[in-house]
């Protein structure tokens, strides 16, 4: 069965200020080292045989005694403790930007990596625009990355650099980079499934929403506050809802792959933990393709 960190058992409500993390007091946590029962948040706990151990007292020694592959550190979701935790978050990040700098040179990449099923023109000549139903699948991805307003790209780099640091710190680089990524291809499968056929959609809000689902199923996992990643969600979803011109299919499609996902990496029993995240991982690729090959079928 899945460890319940110490933490996790505390009382809520019980009055007591909520502890922050020995080595960043800016955050609260309900988590403790189990072996010198200091406070520590997401990015420092360590995985261990029972619980969570903080950095200090892994690097002098913890879990000797056992298997070395049992001893090395590992995050709440099993992956591997890197050096620089926000690693990935600082690839996506400077992938967005590039892309962006490099749209603001050649406009006309835009029509090249945008999500759009079908043509504007029904019958385009040579070399002209085509969509994901003519097999231009890889629009499903590269929009994911595409951003032409200052505005656009600004609001979901902060989201990303926000959740998706503490993410990658609490799930480890490949399982955060699987949330990201699939959140994303489900955003824009689902787009692809109810949108317009000739609508063009673009950005990483798909994906980001993804994060949004996951960050939350954490908070939980850790017994945090989760009324302002809550509220903050719930204006989001406002702002989808009543604005014109967004994709909202995207942002609901990457939030409930986010969740799913993020529900598999926090939850699954310890001793089946990577099959149980590697499986669900599949079946949300599965349920994208499906959902994309259906909609190509209907389209063509």
């Amino acid at each position: 069965m899945d460890q319940q960190p110490p933490g996790d058992r505390d009382a809520v409500g019980s009055g007591a200020a909520t502890p922050t993390c020995y080595r960043h007091p800016d955050r609260e946590t309900g988590i403790s080292c189990t072996r010198c029962e200091r406070p520590i948040c997401p990015e420092c706990m360590v995985s261990a045989s029972v619980g969570f151990q903080c950095p200090d007292c892994v690097r002098q020694g913890s879990g000797t005694g056992h298997h070395p592959a049992a001893a090395r550190p590992r995050t709440l979701a099993g992956g591997a403790v890197a050096a620089d935790p926000r690693l990935v978050t600082k690839i996506l990040l400077g992938v967005n930007l590039a892309v962006f700098l490099l749209v603001s040179i050649r406009p006309a990449l835009v029509n090249d990596l945008t999500l759009l099923g079908l043509a504007w023109d029904p019958s385009p000549p040579p070399g002209s625009v085509e969509g994901v139903a003519e097999g231009q699948w890889y629009r499903l991805m590269t929009s994911m990355f595409l951003h032409q307003e200052v505005l656009h790209i600004g609001f979901n780099m902060l989201g990303l650099w926000w959740l998706g640091g503490q993410l990658e710190a609490a799930l480890g680089r490949l399982r955060y980079s699987a949330l990201y990524l699939l959140s994303g291809l489900a955003g824009s499968a689902l787009t692809y499934l109810l949108a317009e056929p000739n609508q063009g959609s673009l950005g990483a809000s798909g994906a980001v929403y993804g994060l949004f689902g996951g960050i939350a199923v954490l908070m939980r996992r850790m017994n945090y506050d989760m009324r302002p990643v809550l509220v903050l969600l719930a204006l989001n979803l406002v702002f989808t809802f009543t604005r014109d011109g967004i994709a909202w299919e995207a942002h609901v499609g990457g939030l409930i792959a986010g969740v799913a996902i993020a529900v598999a990496m926090v939850h699954a029993p310890r001793e089946h933990r990577t099959a149980v995240q590697a499986g669900t991982c599949a079946l949300v690729l599965l349920a994208a393709v499906v959902v994309i090959v259906a909609r190509t079928m209907a389209l063509t």
